[in-house]
């Protein structure tokens, strides 16, 4: 199995933020799978739904997947949020390594998310319930996929760190400055 920790979660769930955060304090790459699939396919997330559709840009997220597994050991993982939502998905993210699954409330979700328009899938009338039932939808797929989950609503970043740090020890991921 690869070392790699690798963060699941929703939308706004500090994916992106814990994985900048524990790179540092890990010595370790931090790789986003939306930034790769934006720089291959040379256009934004948003874009790619608009025009190629969202079945596209999930096959893209499995064929990203499939590259972050053929690479070497020691990175920190950061996934779209709909990655874990196909089955093909889950098996590869079990070779991966230690998936680590960031959960938050709807209403914790959308008190981050409310402004940003770069999400396609909350471009509506009601956010708040769609990312509720969104969330619904994959929280089994969530849990299926992930080693370890860390409900961050009352957390602070260092408590997630710290949590993250323990548990890849326990599973033989060094960490090189803590």
């Amino acid at each position: 199995m690869s070392k790699h920790i690798v963060l699941e979660g929703f939308m706004g769930s500090g994916k992106t933020t814990v994985g900048i955060r524990l790179s540092y304090k890990m010595a370790m790459t931090v790789t986003d799978t939306d930034k790769l699939i934006e720089k291959e396919q040379q256009k934004k997330i948003s874009d790619i739904f608009a025009e190629d559709g969202e079945e596209a840009f999930r096959k893209m997220e499995t064929e990203c997947l499939r590259n972050l597994a053929k690479q070497g050991h020691g990175q920190i993982i950061s996934l779209g949020g709909g990655v874990p939502m196909r089955p093909k998905n889950r098996e590869i993210l079990k070779t991966l390594g230690m998936v680590v699954y960031l959960r938050a409330k709807p209403e914790t979700i959308y008190a981050r998310v409310k402004n940003d328009t770069t999400r396609p899938l909350l471009q509506c009338s009601d956010p708040l319930t769609r990312i509720r039932e969104l969330m619904a939808e994959r929280e089994s797929m969530y849990e299926e996929a992930a080693d370890v989950i860390i409900d961050t609503d009352s957390l602070s970043v260092e408590q997630i760190l710290t949590d993250i740090v323990r548990e890849a020890e326990k599973r033989g991921i060094s960490s090189c400055s803590y």
